[in-house]
């Protein structure tokens, strides 16, 4: 059945929602706070209002559905029992029907659902073992439901019959049959006519935790696990393998809205009446000039004739002093009041927005409180033990960012039971409570709203990251050698990440964390994770307070402007140049005692035009300030180099279109009030661009470094010095450390021996008999085949001047013996060699 008046199908679907959702979280409380009276009289309540509404508008199965609960909750008042586990399966499973019935009053589309069956459950017949109430599809279901945990039987000392519901809901049961055969769609509910029970899938937040069962089929035959998937499933499981969240059907269609709010925008717009009122007024003054001045004119030209008299001249001069004037009156008055209505349309404008903002806000309740249902049925299922907290619930978000969030939420509320809680047992073996905490907190700091799940469990494994990452082929084992810890804990949002070694319902179809990452970004925000073994695991959510508008900051980077969003830029900063030093190949600049990676903008960007090969450095020094931005992202820093911060301003998101749906650095564009396209790019991409960057870098410089190190092993150096006690120590500290060293007992020894053979650098004294060290390296640049070779001076001569005549003779370094160390001399060898 359908309900005919449209108005009242509408009224009737919000406020049937409101009621389930009220009733199963009551029940919910129930089953934790049992000795909770006032909630129960709450639940009473609002089983009694479900059903009088049902019952005006002719839904009669709802209607005696909601009787039952009512019946059933009244008893336990009546008694002081507590709701048992096996009763609020039932009542979950009542709720569930109901809930379909209600679509199905408002659509017209048919539930399938047989609604004595559902009576007889509430009444206290076993729960059909039935996929029934599978809230979300699951691609493999069909392969996977045989080996699923079948549903407790609830116990009953009386069981009800079928014949008993039947009659409770005034319908005939269908004619048994021994091998029913397809029927067409179920007649009204009165006149059932399809002998199944199954009823179509809920909506999924609310059924997500249902237990899975094994399904009852038409047929005499047991079920096979192995048979062909319904028409529906594969296209259910496509659809899970491109984007199983991105792809929500849930949409908040609609907000109740609080009266004050609708006074304030009639306010607003009966300021604006008077807005448009002023403005007629500035045209009728401006219709005043023209006129003023055609009168004037009119009257200048009309009297250039040279036979007039003075007097006359002087009359006409007094009149355009006069015109002037009056002329002069007008603009002022017509300036001061048009930047009076300027100011006051542009407060106008500013509450009309935020009033219509408040229009689309919505608790953030609305999808947290479904997930109290998802994680006891998940956690029963698991046989795990698992308390949900809710935090900062009444946080408001645009609804669309409810909408938008509600699957990420859940699969990651999910993924928290099935990998990071702990079985009882295991808990108590590591000295925690046998009970689980997940928090799922919600806060807004400025313009950002901050989601955050927490849950106490075993924590993120690195090393079990770190070898299914190589396993799959997501990175290769010496990029995660160069990683911190943070970016191995990040790997978990990569596409097709899964630690699961086998299938369930739950995990393992390669379907992880990366779509919630994908929803989060399409939102425009970012999520991090913070864990500690063997402590728990923390997602924290960021998302913009609005969508459609942006407050950003302007920056010009080769006579182009780029806009960056406020909210990841923690400070802006002048930055000396000779402040920026280098770690592991990559500019680094020391913030408090925060070393942060430093890049310039057009190089992320890919922007410069140059031929040239990339320097060690790639942060020209052509300035003492550069203007920096510091972008943070979760915990990450970046201090991002412009050439010039233009202003900071409120801007209007343009999408993108299919083409350029997701560029790298880009979140989107916009128009500027100068008619001038500025992108507005993505802090998230500029920080992982520079990350991919410097993690290259640093693999290049572990690799340079190793083949400094086997060249090292294979060197041949000479070694010059008179003493042989020095000459000695020199080689022995040089052999030890891989060098293979050839002595010479004075310079034109050294100087012979060079001629001979190939050596990789020189070290000598300065005095010594036949050929002192400045004359052997002076000699030694005469030829061209050794302009290049290192040459290392170690003399007791330390006076400026000396050294100076070291570098002329064309000494590669100069140590003295006064400051003489092993670890010296071998860091200048290995610099120069």
């Amino acid at each position: 059945m359908i309900i005919e008046d449209e108005e009242l199908r509408q009224l009737y679907k919000v406020s049937s929602e409101e009621h389930l959702q009220n009733l199963e979280a009551g029940i919910l409380h129930l089953e934790q706070h049992p000795e909770d009276g006032e909630k129960l009289q709450e639940v009473l309540r609002e089983a009694h209002t479900l059903k009088g509404d049902s019952r005006m508008l002719g839904v009669k199965d709802v209607e005696s559905l909601a009787h039952q609960i009512e019946q059933v909750v009244g008893k336990l008042k009546e008694d002081s029992t507590a709701l048992q586990g096996g009763m609020g399966d039932r009542l979950y499973y009542g709720l569930d029907a109901m809930g379909k019935i209600v679509q199905e009053a408002v659509t017209g589309e048919p539930s399938g659902i047989q609604g004595y069956k559902v009576l007889a459950v509430l009444m206290g017949a076993n729960i059909p073992e039935s996929p029934t109430f599978q809230a979300e599809p699951q691609p493999e279901q069909t392969t996977e439901v045989a080996e699923a945990a079948p549903e407790p039987k609830t116990e009953r000392e009386e069981p009800i019959e079928l014949e008993e519901a039947a009659s409770a809901m005034e319908v005939s049961l269908p004619e048994p049959e021994s091998k029913p055969q397809p029927e067409e769609p179920p007649a009204p509910p009165e006149v059932p006519s399809a002998p199944e029970v199954s009823l179509p899938e809920p909506e999924p937040v609310v059924q997500e935790p249902q237990e899975p069962v094994k399904p009852i089929s038409v047929s005499p035959r047991p079920p096979v696990p192995a048979s062909p998937s319904p028409p529906p499933v594969p296209q259910q499981t496509a659809s899970k393998q491109e984007a199983p969240i991105v792809r929500s059907n849930y949409r908040i269609e609609s907000v109740r809205v609080a009266t004050q709010n609708l006074d304030d925008l009639m306010t607003q717009t009966g300021e604006l009446t008077v807005s448009k009122i002023r403005m007629a007024h500035h045209i009728n003054t401006m219709n005043d000039m023209v006129s003023l001045w055609e009168e004037w004119n009119r009257q200048t030209y009309g009297n250039l004739g040279f036979e007039q008299s003075l007097d006359k001249l002087q009359s006409l001069k007094q009149r355009h002093e006069e015109y002037l004037e009056e002329m002069g009156k007008l603009l002022n008055q017509l300036r001061s009041r048009a930047s009076e209505d300027v100011a006051r349309l542009e407060a106008i404008a500013n509450q009309l927005d935020s009033g219509i903002r408040t229009l689309r806000l919505l608790p953030l309740s609305t999808i947290f409180n479904r997930f109290p249902r998802l994680v006891r049925d998940l956690a029963k299922q698991q046989g795990k033990q698992v308390n949900l907290i809710l935090e900062g619930a009444e946080t408001k978000a645009d609804k669309r960012i409810l909408e938008e969030m509600k699957d990420p939420l859940m699969h990651m509320i999910r993924n928290s039971i099935d990998h990071g809680i702990e079985t009882p047992d295991e808990r108590i073996a590591q000295g925690k409570p046998a009970q689980a905490t997940i928090h799922l907190r919600g806060s807004q700091i400025g313009n950002s709203i901050i989601i955050e799940l927490e849950d106490d469990g075993q924590g993120l494994n690195l090393d079990h990251i770190k070898h299914t990452t190589k396993e799959k082929g997501l990175r290769r084992p010496e990029e995660l050698e160069a990683m911190t810890d943070q970016q191995i804990q990040s790997l978990i949002f990569a596409p097709g990440f899964s630690t699961r070694q086998f299938v369930t319902e739950v995990s393992g179809r390669g379907v992880g964390l990366d779509v919630v990452r994908t929803n989060v970004e399409h939102l425009k925000g970012n999520i991090h994770v913070e864990s500690t073994p063997g402590k728990g695991c923390k997602f924290t959510i960021q998302l913009s307070t609005s969508l459609a508008t942006a407050s950003v900051l302007l920056v010009s980077v080769q006579d182009s402007t780029y806009a960056i969003p406020v909210e990841f830029v923690k400070t802006t900063l002048l930055i000396p140049e000779h402040q920026i030093f280098a770690i592991e190949g990559r500019d680094t600049y020391a913030m408090g005692d925060r070393p942060i990676s430093i890049a310039r903008l057009e190089e992320i960007l890919e922007l410069s035009s140059s031929s040239e090969s990339e320097s060690e450095s790639y942060i020209p020094k052509t300035r003492e300030l550069l203007p920096c931005l510091i972008l943070q992202v979760g915990p990450e820093l970046l201090g991002v180099i412009v050439d010039e911060l233009l202003d900071q301003q409120d801007i209007i998101l343009k999408p993108q279109s299919r083409l350029l749906q997701r560029v790298r650095n880009i979140s989107g564009a916009t128009i500027l009030g100068t008619g001038e396209v500025c992108m507005v790019l993505n802090p998230q991409d500029l920080i992982k661009s520079v990350q991919k960057r410097n993690l290259q870098r640093k693999i290049q410089s572990s690799q340079v470094v190793k083949q400094k190190e086997e060249h090292r092993k294979s060197a041949v150096l000479l070694l010059a010095e008179d003493s042989i006690a020095t000459r000695t120590q020199e080689k022995r500290i040089l052999e030890s450390a891989g060098y293979e060293v050839v002595t010479a007992v004075d310079g034109l020894d050294a100087y012979n021996k060079l001629r001979g053979r190939h050596f990789d650098g020189v070290i000598s004294d300065v005095q010594m008999p036949n050929l002192d060290g400045l004359s052997l390296a002076a000699k030694i640049r005469e030829h061209k085949e050794y302009a290049d070779l290192p040459i290392i001076l170690v003399t007791s001569l330390a006076s400026d001047e000396d050294k100076h005549r070291g570098a002329e003779a064309g000494a590669s370094a100069y140590l003295t013996k006064g400051g003489f160390s092993q670890e010296l001399l071998l860091e200048t060898v290995r610099r120069l060699v």
